[in-house]
C-alpha cells in the first residue's frame, strides 16, 4: 500500500514538472458593449488564469485596420489620455463617450512565466448618438390630382436614423393598404431616406405634415408643416388663356392697321436743304461766304 502511494506521487510530481498547466487565459463579460454619448462604459478584460505576478498590460483601439495605443507602459495615452483609466487588473473604463470611440479595442496581456505568456480579446464598442431635429420639406399647396414629395434628412444620429411620417398627430404606415384611414391614399414612404411621395393627391391628403428621426439612442421630431390641396380650375385657366389670345390678336391688327395708314412710314425732316444747281454750259459757279449768294467765275461762252 505504501508502495502504490509512493508511485502516485512520483507520477503526480513528474507530471506538474514536465507538463505546466498554469498559462495567461483573458475572457469578458461582453465583447460587443454599446453605451450613449457622454456615457461611460466598462470594456471588461478579465485575467482567469495566470502565475506571473506583474504582466505586462496593453490595450489599442483598432479604426480602419490601424491600430493606436490606448493603455501603454501603465499610462492612458491618445485621445482617451483624459477620459480614461484602468480597473485593475485590466479593465478599462471610459467616461464621457465619444462617437469617435466607436471602435475595436484588444487588450493584450503579456505573462512571461507563464507557459503560453500572451493572451488577448477584442471588444467592439459602439457609441450610439441620439439624432438632432431633421429638416423637413412640405409643399405649401398642391393641385388636386397633381404629385407631390415630401422630404426628411438627419445626418448626426448613429446608428443611421430611420424615419417616420405623421399627418394630423398620426403616423402613416408604410403601406397604406394595412390601415382604414390611409386605405384609398397612394403614396411611397421610405423610412430609410425619409421620403414621403404621392403619385395622386387627394383632398383628404390636406393636413399638418411632421417627419420623426429615431435610432436606438433616441429620437428627434420637426415642426408640424401644413399642405393644402386645392381643386385645378380647369374652366378658369381656358378663359384665361382665350382672353391672352383675343387681346395679343387685337394688338396685331391695330398694328397692321397703323402700317397700312402710313402712320409708321418714315417722314423726310423740314429745313433748309441747299440743293445744288445743275451747271450750264460753260459757266463755273462759285459759292461765296454767305450761303446761296453765287457770282460767275467765267464768262459765257457763244
Amino acid at each position: 500500500m505504501a508502495i502504490r502511494s509512493l508511485i502516485c506521487v512520483l507520477i503526480l510530481f513528474s507530471t506538474h514538472c514536465c507538463f505546466p498547466t498554469l498559462a495567461v487565459v483573458l475572457k469578458t463579460n461582453d465583447a460587443a458593449p454599446w453605451t450613449n454619448e457622454f456615457e461611460s462604459i466598462e470594456l471588461s478584460c478579465l485575467i482567469e488564469s495566470i502565475s506571473t505576478s506583474n504582466p505586462r498590460i496593453e490595450w489599442k483601439k483598432i479604426q480602419n485596420g490601424e491600430p493606436s495605443y490606448v493603455f501603454f507602459d501603465k499610462k492612458v495615452s491618445g485621445d482617451l489620455e483624459n477620459r480614461a483609466r484602468i480597473r485593475e487588473p485590466a479593465t478599462l473604463v471610459i467616461t464621457n463617450a465619444t462617437r469617435s470611440d466607436t471602435a475595436d479595442y484588444r487588450c493584450e496581456v503579456t505573462a512571461p512565466n507563464d507557459q503560453k505568456t500572451v493572451d488577448e480579446i477584442i471588444i467592439s464598442l459602439v457609441v450610439r448618438v441620439k439624432p438632432v431635429v431633421p429638416k423637413c420639406s412640405v409643399p405649401n399647396s398642391v393641385p388636386v390630382g397633381k404629385s407631390a414629395e415630401l422630404r426628411c434628412v438627419e445626418d448626426e444620429g448613429f446608428p443611421k436614423s430611420q424615419y417616420q411620417w405623421f399627418v394630423n398627430k398620426e403616423e402613416i404606415p408604410d403601406d397604406p393598404k394595412t390601415s382604414a384611414r390611409f386605405l384609398n391614399s397612394s403614396y411611397m414612404l421610405n423610412g430609410e431616406t425619409g421620403t414621403l411621395k404621392f403619385t395622386v393627391v387627394r383632398k383628404e391628403d390636406a393636413g399638418e405634415y411632421y417627419c420623426r428621426a429615431k435610432n436606438d439612442a433616441g429620437h428627434a421630431e420637426c415642426g408640424p408643416q401644413r399642405m393644402e390641396v386645392y381643386d385645378l380650375n380647369v374652366a378658369g385657366i381656358v378663359m384665361g388663356v382665350l382672353v391672352v389670345v383675343v387681346v395679343l390678336l387685337c394688338i396685331t391688327l391695330g398694328i397692321c392697321c397703323a402700317y397700312k395708314r402710313g402712320y409708321f412710314a418714315n417722314q423726310k425732316e423740314a429745313g433748309n436743304n441747299y440743293k445744288v444747281p445743275a451747271k450750264g454750259d460753260g459757266v463755273d459757279y462759285v459759292r461765296t461766304e454767305d450761303e446761296g449768294d453765287f457770282r460767275h467765275k467765267s464768262s459765257f461762252v457763244i
